[in-house]
């Protein structure tokens, strides 16, 4: 008989249950303390609650788990600094969404070179969470492959839906089950409706297929994700963070009776897709607070140690340390100063 299937399977690895790799990387009391605590915290800031400003910031995805716990330690200490005006929370993206081709992330390309050894990349991940949430700082990713999260999400305070995938009912239905609070960015054109669809959509219970902590095929059902808010990125090649289009998007939330729950995402078309125009964006979004906003709940800012990108790939050996291999970033002195700035501009918010 002529096979009708796998004909363009080269190979299949089988990997462990998410509850074997958890039993053999298993959270601490004290990191099970820090995920708690810091998603309450950012549920109280969706809704208003809590009057401080989520500052999502790191790098644009970690390929160095030695240079991204540099800079998870800066980030630690920096947000003992400000937590009274400031939430922050540190972006530890594993997998990157490609348009074409290219590195797809930690995840599933750990060791640089095209190997594609997951089971290793989900090993590292899990480890460089549980460092991370060692130092007491919150973790953010973005979720892209619907089975990562059985193996990671105990660890995640905070996750994002990107642009290419908002408009998924997979990613929507994913979204749904999800434990923490989570953000769902507008459409890689601008569309703020798909993003609104998508939150409305994973407020509410479904049945999907999906995989369970044993890594048996499931039908997952969910009762609905009532931490969902809107993150708007520009799209199209235009921003969107002025002040006409952020209310817009408080009366498309109205409409659809959602919370006034909006993050500006500093990066991408706000910022012409040029990263040292961040800072300018996160100015222009305090203002707005300045002049009496409070839908705007927070920000997101690719940062690293050094600025820019460099080429990938190339030889692990000739990688410089701290620079992203995916977007460029700001660096470390002026994402300082940025949250700093920040800091001190909210204080009249407190006063």
């Amino acid at each position: 008989m002529l096979p009708t299937s796998d004909i363009n399977v080269s190979a299949t690895r089988t990997l462990p249950a998410p509850s074997r790799l958890q039993r053999d990387l298993p959270k601490s009391t004290e990191q099970a303390e820090t995920v708690t605590r810091t998603r309450h915290a950012i549920h109280r800031i969706i809704f208003g609650d809590d009057q401080r400003l989520a500052l999502v910031l790191g790098p644009c995805s970690i390929h160095d788990v030695e240079a991204g716990l540099d800079y998870a330690r800066r980030l630690a200490a920096l947000a003992r600094e400000v937590e009274d005006r400031l939430f922050l929370v540190m972006r530890v993206y594993f997998e990157k969404p490609r348009t074409s081709v290219g590195w797809k992330g930690l995840i599933m390309d750990p060791l640089l070179d095209g190997s594609g050894d997951i089971h290793q990349g989900l090993l590292t991940a899990r480890k460089f969470l549980r460092d991370v949430l060692d130092l007491g700082l919150p973790t953010a990713t973005e979720l892209l492959d619907p089975i990562t999260p059985q193996y990671i999400a105990d660890l995640i305070c905070w996750s994002a839906i990107g642009a290419r995938t908002a408009e998924s009912q997979t990613h929507r239905q994913m979204a749904s089950g999800l434990s923490m609070p989570l953000g769902f960015k507008n459409g890689t054109n601008g569309s703020i409706p798909i993003a609104i669809n998508a939150i409305r959509a994973a407020s509410q219970p479904q049945t999907f297929l999906g995989i369970n902590r044993d890594g048996h095929a499931s039908a997952v059902s969910t009762r609905g994700n009532p931490n969902c808010h809107l993150v708007l990125r520009g799209g199209g090649g235009r921003p969107n963070y002025d002040d006409a289009t952020v209310a817009q998007t408080e009366a498309l939330l109205d409409k659809a009776g959602l919370p006034r729950a909006i993050m500006i995402d500093c990066s991408h078309d706000n910022c012409n897709k040029q990263p040292e125009r961040q800072p300018e964006v996160l100015d222009a979004v305090l203002s707005q607070i300045e002049a009496g906003n409070r839908s705007i709940i927070g920000a997101m800012v690719e940062s690293n140690l050094e600025a820019g990108n460099q080429p990938f790939p190339q030889p692990k050996s000739r990688l410089r340390h701290g620079v992203s291999i995916t977007d460029p970033c700001i660096d470390w002195t002026t994402t300082e100063q940025l949250v700093r700035d920040a800091h001190h501009r909210l204080a009249p918010r407190f006063a």
